[in-house]
């Protein structure tokens, strides 16, 4: 399993910077943030872009996604999405990286017909995403933070090009047990993004493992093996967990680079815990299930 952290944790850093953490503090990867804020943008130039790509190449640290903000199910016309999508996808390619993020954005749309519209506009990045290769991801977030709103806009699109994020406080907010979230998104998924709240009221982020979420059982479906003892199939199944650390919009959260040591051991030693309770027991449950 390998380790990243998103630079929304790190507002403005420059990239040189973000790049240096990463490699101090032993995480294999990082997830860009795409915005015009950030070092890392939809205006990047060919230099810029090449120059970006060679300081994580440099470091042995992978771009493992570009956190774009592209709304899929969003209401209006198909082309300024799909082409700000495309946008996203050639600059994901440029700097290396493996995956693009992108929200569902609904709102107040029927379901039925957000649904439909992220269906329609995935599967029509889907061959471009191909050719770059580069995978678009569905993050489990606002109008479809549960695994199964995600999964109802996904499973029209039926391509390997396209799969989901697993953001593991959306889908608590939701009320989705990991159990079932896994469940929902194992045939597509592409990572999981932790993180820690204190509460569904106070989702300050916190240290991992200070506050309420259920990260020791996300990761264990994560890690579930069959009852043969054999990992589950998925297109992810390589691993990779990212902390996302929401510093952006909390200015009053403690600064992300002190906590980055210590996130790093809190995160091993819940994966070596998730990989106890991932094993299967005789009964075909992971052996630290409950009945």
């Amino acid at each position: 399993m390998k380790l990243a952290f998103s630079t929304l944790g790190l507002p403005g850093l420059p990239v040189r910077d973000v790049v240096r953490l990463a490699a101090e503090h032993g995480y294999q990867g990082v997830e860009l943030r795409a915005h015009p804020e950030e070092p890392v943008h939809l205006g990047l130039g060919a230099a810029e872009r090449t120059a970006v790509a060679a300081e994580f190449r440099a470091a042995g640290v992978a771009v493992l996604t570009v956190a774009g903000y592209v709304q899929v199910a969003a209401a209006g016309p198909d082309a300024p999405v799909l082409a700000e999508l495309r946008e996203l996808l050639t600059l994901a390619h440029d700097l290396g990286a493996e995956y693009v993020r992108v929200f569902p954005g609904g709102g107040d749309q029927d379901p039925d017909e957000a649904d439909a519209t992220a269906a329609r506009r995935l599967a029509a990045a889907a061959p471009y995403a191909h050719d770059v290769g580069v995978r678009v991801l569905l993050e489990t977030h606002d109008s479809h933070r549960t695994g199964a709103a995600v999964c109802r806009a996904l499973g029209p699109v039926g391509h390997l090009d396209v799969g989901a994020v697993w953001d593991v406080l959306h889908t608590w907010l939701g009320g989705e047990d990991p159990a079932t979230t896994y469940a929902a998104l194992a045939p597509h998924l592409g990572y999981v993004q932790v993180k820690d709240v204190a509460s569904a009221e106070d989702t300050t982020p916190l240290p991992l493992g200070a506050g309420v979420l259920p990260l020791r059982a996300c990761l264990a479906e994560w890690l579930r093996e069959d009852a043969t003892g054999t990992a589950l199939p998925g297109p992810g199944r390589a691993g990779w967990v990212c902390w996302e650390y929401e510093k952006r919009w909390y200015p009053q959260a403690a600064d992300l680079a002190p906590l980055l040591a210590a996130g790093r051991d809190r995160l091993d030693a819940l994966l070596a815990e998730a990989s106890q309770d991932a094993r299967p027991d005789p009964a075909g449950r992971g052996a630290g299930a409950r009945p």
